[in-house]
């Protein structure tokens, strides 16, 4: 990494973050809200090449001032940035049911990177902090009440890194501050949700209890009905374990085109001849805006439509086919094209202004950590 100081000849905290997937890792060196080196591996996490592939790039800088990592879920464990001691690290594997595709891998990279930096702080930041103060009409399930005490059943909502730096990101490209902003955001990429703000915080989301909920995702099924799972658990028609499998891994976009692909890229160059793919993003955005519609009637009014994640960020085929049916909210569809940094890409003057936010979960994960440890 490059040396740098703050001007005034002191060296500003590095952080390295850490941000598991089911099938993927990243890791950033974050120094002063800029990112120095990174790492991206397709590989699971636990792999042996993932594993050799974190070895060498740790190896390979000094050690950072902290280490900070993404947990998807915080469950009624962690609430907000945390440091790691022994005690925590011993029951954060009981969460690992409520995300079983991100859980596990974070917590063999935490492990990993605790073994090989022992005496540096390790903070975790988990994506349901932002949605903790849900309100209880939002947070609550319409479900017996014993079954809600007993397991803790409430809506945890995710993403919140990704909406925690989209929501700063739009007050700075507004000119207005965070807590004074009514807005939607929409994270759409392999996973997806969509989130209202309030004055700053959110108020409703689509993802619940897990990761599962909501619009359709890459390979996610999103909200389905129950009752419809209940049948096909049923007389044997699927084990719970096929169950689990087709709507975690075979459902989404991959499942609505048949199997073509789980990436919009894909399927908008297809979509002009294959009926199937065309489809598939029209179920897809009629679901982001469904969700987008309920949530706004969390709020009062709307200054904004955000889109990030790596679908909102690079797919203006995409943003444009949401936003044309968000007419009753004040949205129109943007111009065409992507911007090349965050960006308002509404026509000007227009009545809701349209932002891109790039997902930057990584200088989120920094400034919690730090902020974590005063």
């Amino acid at each position: 990494m490059p040396d740098g100081t703050d001007g005034s000849g002191a060296r500003p905290p590095v952080v390295l973050t850490v941000n598991a997937g089911s099938s993927s890792l990243r890791l950033d060196y974050v120094r002063a809200g800029e990112t120095a080196d990174d790492l991206h591996r397709t590989e699971p996490p636990g792999s042996d090449a993932a594993d050799r592939a974190v070895r060498d790039f740790v190896a390979a800088h000094d050690p950072p001032d902290a280490v900070g990592h993404r947990l998807v879920h915080g469950g009624d464990l962690v609430h907000s940035p945390t440091v790691v001691d022994d005690a925590l690290r011993s029951r954060l594997d009981g969460l690992a049911t409520l995300a079983p595709l991100h859980l596990p891998p974070a917590l063999h990279l935490l492990d990993s990177l605790r073994e090989r930096l022992p005496d540096v702080p390790q903070v975790l930041c988990p994506d349901t902090a932002f949605h903790a103060h849900l309100p209880a009409a939002a947070a609550t399930y319409p479900l017996p009440a014993r079954w809600r005490r007993r397991w803790g059943l409430r809506r945890y909502g995710f993403h919140g890194l990704s909406y925690a730096y989209a929501l700063r990101r739009t007050a700075e490209l507004l000119g207005r501050p965070a807590d004074g902003l009514q807005v939607l955001l929409a994270h759409l990429g392999g996973g997806a949700s969509v989130c209202a703000v309030r004055d700053g915080r959110s108020v409703d989301t689509s993802m619940g209890f897990t990761p599962l909920d909501g619009v359709p995702m890459s390979k996610r099924s999103g909200a389905v009905d129950p009752g419809m799972l209940l049948w096909l658990l049923d007389d044997d028609r699927l084990s719970l374990a096929e169950l689990a499998e087709g709507l975690n891994s075979q459902a989404g976009l991959l499942g609505l085109s048949d199997g073509r692909s789980s990436d919009t890229r894909d399927l908008v160059a297809a979509a002009g001849d294959d009926p199937v793919a065309a489809l598939a993003l029209a179920v897809y955005a009629h679901r982001v805006r469904r969700e987008l519609a309920a949530a706004a009637t969390s709020l009062d009014r709307l200054d904004a439509l955000v889109f990030t994640g790596e679908i909102g960020w690079d797919q203006p085929e995409v943003r444009h086919d949401v936003c044309a049916g968000l007419g009753l909210l004040g949205v129109r569809p943007p111009p065409g094209g992507n911007p090349e940094t965050d960006a308002v890409v509404s026509a000007t003057g227009a009545q809701v202004p349209v932002l891109v936010v790039e997902p930057r979960e990584d200088l989120q994960v920094a400034a919690e950590t730090l902020a974590a440890l005063g």
